[in-house]
């Protein structure tokens, strides 16, 4: 059960869902309600098609291309807590996205889709979280369950969008974002942690 909310809580974080907020207000403000909620179901369906993708791929395309997991969970921790560093000191994620917005109109797709919901980091973090050599089939069931949760969660606050702008503003939703940002910025750090533990073979010594 730890090990599942811990899973949920990382995906919560590399996938934002309160960030995406302030995006979706933004890129469908001149559409009706109708519309919206089209586009909010697309854009989730989308983001979660590309994240179970890289969930039971990714692995698949490291092997093939001869690269050991832990390198990758090395990198991966690295470019994770790169992007922690810009959701807390650089533009949070909403102002982020917000200024490519004037340049595409397939708005579902993007910047709803790719990068605010199925963002590099969420990539890389659902091809660690499904190791072959580390989690089982039931627990690749599980991190499968909880992405679902957390994109289920994702569209609910897209479709209550405009009462919970209301109520967090701008300001808000970059807090959030923030505050997410460092609890990324922990599990980065563990993440690289492991990979060099695993890819080393050293053992912890524990008390």
């Amino acid at each position: 059960m730890e090990d599942l909310f811990g899973t949920f809580v990382l995906l919560f974080a590399v996938i934002d869902p309160i960030g995406t907020v302030p995006v979706f207000i933004a890129v469908t403000r001149l559409h009706p309600e109708e519309t919206k909620e089209r586009i909010a179901t697309r854009a989730v369906l989308v983001a979660g098609g590309i994240l179970i993708a890289f969930m039971f791929l990714g692995q698949v395309i490291l092997d093939a291309i001869n690269v050991p997991l832990s390198a990758f969970q090395i990198a991966g921790g690295i470019v994770l807590f790169l992007f922690a560093l810009s959701m807390i000191f650089g533009d949070s994620k909403p102002e982020e996205e917000l200024k490519a917005l004037t340049c595409h109109k397939e708005t579902a797709v993007f910047p709803l889709a790719v990068p605010s919901i199925a963002s590099p980091g969420a990539m890389m973090a659902v091809v660690v979280l499904t190791d072959h050599q580390r989690f089982n089939f039931a627990q690749q069931l599980l991190t499968l369950l909880d992405l679902v949760v957390v994109l289920f969660i994702t569209w609910g606050l897209l479709m209550l969008s405009r009462h919970i702008y209301r109520l967090v503003g701008q300001s808000g939703a970059s807090i959030v974002s923030r505050v997410m940002g460092m609890i990324l910025a922990s599990i980065a750090t563990t993440s690289i942690l492991q990979g060099i533990e695993h890819h080393f073979n050293l053992s912890v010594v524990t008390g």
